[in-house]
């Protein structure tokens, strides 16, 4: 890990992580449901984006559905979407109380340690677990609009679920450290709802936690929460992650701006309107564009501003990894 980071500040090629299987789950022949649901297809598509792009490290699917359906919550899964709860699975302080903490062998989650553990084994590169924030998972059980009232009206029965959301996120990193893995990427998009003061409340201490448990010079934590338009920023300094992760809704530079040299700071190409979306050009342009605005930051790593969604076209993929190579090779050269 230590040799990782030192590279990205170091060295003067700038590195690249983007949040992207679906390509991989397109390029061999499978659904994103099948992905989803066997963790040996999983790891097939991590592995074809790693043989197909070199990319620095690995990720994994950026599936916000996985421990709410081990606690127990119904989740849809359609063939080319990533799942999604519907329903409420608690809704006061007595069902929250009743809750039980899931084993690691509840639902999908076997699946998905298997699929890290492949990549682990046989990638050769930094593997990056993924796993869903405490506050955007206590919302999911709860339903996201009501947690944010009970923020303020039902505060002891949020508190304790959070508690028992970030017992099990816990245990869930901790596997994945087990199995070799470089570090986790917390996804935590709803607590770019709250305001700062209450970011720090309902989720900092609690992704605080996560991190004293898991984080060391092997295994780093990176938050994600791609709700932060920069409000938040501080809450997410504070809970100690060695990286973050923001999505494109933020101003980058502002963001580089607040952050410590010392922390990692990744971002924050639009999936959607750019990846997904633009054309070839487009990417290419606003990728070298990004690449020379940052380029006094060497704690910067460009990536996009979440998961990749399906049905990314793969010639804008390749636009983005041009953009990045034309870069390194003009700044090499100066």
């Amino acid at each position: 890990m230590n040799k990782w980071v030192e590279k990205i500040v170091n060295g003067k090629e700038r590195q690249a992580m983007l949040i992207m299987t679906h390509p991989g789950i397109e390029a061999t022949g499978h659904t994103t449901r099948e992905a989803v649901t066997d963790g040996e297809i999983h790891y097939q598509a991590i592995k074809n984006v790693m043989d197909t792009y070199g990319t620095s490290a690995c990720t994994v699917i950026m599936d916000l559905t996985v421990e709410a359906e081990a606690f127990g919550a119904e989740v849809l899964m359609p063939e080319h979407e990533i799942p999604n709860v519907t329903g409420r699975l608690v809704s006061d302080l007595d069902s929250v109380m009743q809750l039980e903490l899931p084993s690691l062998d509840s639902a999908r989650v076997p699946e998905y340690l298997k699929a890290n553990r492949l990549a682990v084994q046989h990638t050769g590169k930094p593997v990056f677990s993924g796993c869903i924030g405490p506050f955007s998972l206590a919302g999911r059980l709860y339903d996201m609009s009501e947690i944010m009232v009970g923020i303020y009206i039902d505060t002891e029965a949020v508190c304790l679920l959070l508690d028992k959301c970030t017992r099990f996120i816990i245990d869930y990193c901790k596997a994945f450290k087990a199995l070799g893995a470089t570090g986790v990427i917390i996804a935590e998009p709803a607590a770019g709802l709250l305001s700062n003061d209450d970011c720090l409340e309902y989720s900092t201490k609690y992704v605080r936690q996560i991190v004293e448990a898991v984080q060391d010079d092997d295994f780093v934590v990176i938050l994600h929460n791609c709700g932060n338009t920069g409000q938040c920023t501080d809450a997410m300094l504070k809970t100690g992650a060695a990286a973050l992760h923001f999505g494109n809704a933020i101003d980058m530079k502002r963001a580089l701006e607040e952050c410590p040299d010392s922390v990692l700071v990744m971002g924050n190409l639009d999936p959607v309107g750019l990846f997904k979306q633009a054309s070839p050009d487009r990417v290419y342009q606003e990728t070298y564009t990004l690449l020379k605005e940052t380029s006094c930051y060497r704690n910067f790593v460009i990536s996009s501003g979440c998961d990749m969604p399906p049905g990314v076209p793969v010639e804008n993929v390749e636009a983005f990894f041009k953009a990045l190579a034309d870069y390194n090779r003009e700044m090499c050269h100066v």
